[in-house]
């Protein structure tokens, strides 16, 4: 666990990382972190660089800014900071609540305002640090319209598509069985997608799909062994 100060319960400076494409957040960031006790380990522009920089290695927590510039998205990029171990602490424009709700559904612990004081910040690192959650306000505000945050808003030919794609026919055989052309359906696929992602709840692979589909009861649901309760 990481105090207040930086420090583990073993006694040692807990360690953290920082992605922002601005020097200067970056800068502020680092500065407040060793006077509390922190040990920055990293601070790049984008997630491509901490990669590179941590070369394999994890740390506590990265601070993460949603918006990199770089093309990359914040599921991409929570992810691949997830993949190393470490774990991630958002430092964002708290008005940004959908990219908010797809930073906690790829699994980032927290969320705070940049607007918020250094102190505020610290003490959202040290809850991190020490394998905590936040529960604030910024966490509450992105997930408290719950029936947007369950289900994305589909139009009927979007679930016709969903569910003979999310039932395992290949996209060929979708548009032929709805007839429509395979551009058709693969723009209704992009769309269905992008919903998803608007209401945090983004779903990449066919496998994703297959969970939304279910979860939105377009399909029936899977059993505990992971088949289809339609058998």
């Amino acid at each position: 666990m990481a105090d207040a100060n930086g420090r583990t319960g073993a006694g040692t400076a807990a360690t953290v990382a920082i992605v922002d494409d601005h020097e200067a957040v970056r800068l502020g960031l680092r500065a407040a972190c060793e006077a509390a006790g922190y040990r920055v380990v990293a601070d790049t522009p984008d997630v491509a660089r901490l990669l590179g920089a941590l070369d394999g290695r994890r740390c506590d927590v990265v601070v993460l800014d949603l918006s990199l510039g770089d093309g990359t998205s914040v599921t991409e990029n929570v992810r691949s900071v997830l993949a190393t171990g470490s774990a991630v602490l958002v430092h964002s424009i708290a008005d940004r609540v959908a990219a908010v709700r797809e930073s906690l559904a790829a699994g980032a612990a927290g969320v705070i305002p940049k607007a918020s004081p250094m102190s505020d910040v610290i003490r959202a690192i040290a809850t991190v640090a020490g394998g905590g959650v936040l529960n604030n306000v910024e966490w509450a505000s992105a997930i408290e319209a719950d029936s947007d945050f369950a289900r994305a808003q589909l139009g009927r030919r979007e679930r016709d598509v969903l569910h003979l794609y999310a039932s395992g026919l290949p996209l060929k055989l979708v548009a032929a069985q709805l007839g429509i052309a395979h551009s058709t359906a693969r723009e209704y696929l992009d769309r269905i997608r992008a919903k998803y992602v608007e209401v945090g709840r983004p779903a990449p692979t066919k496998v994703d799909l297959l969970r939304r589909a279910v979860e939105d009861g377009i399909l029936p649901g899977l059993d505990a062994d992971g088949g289809d309760a339609r058998r």
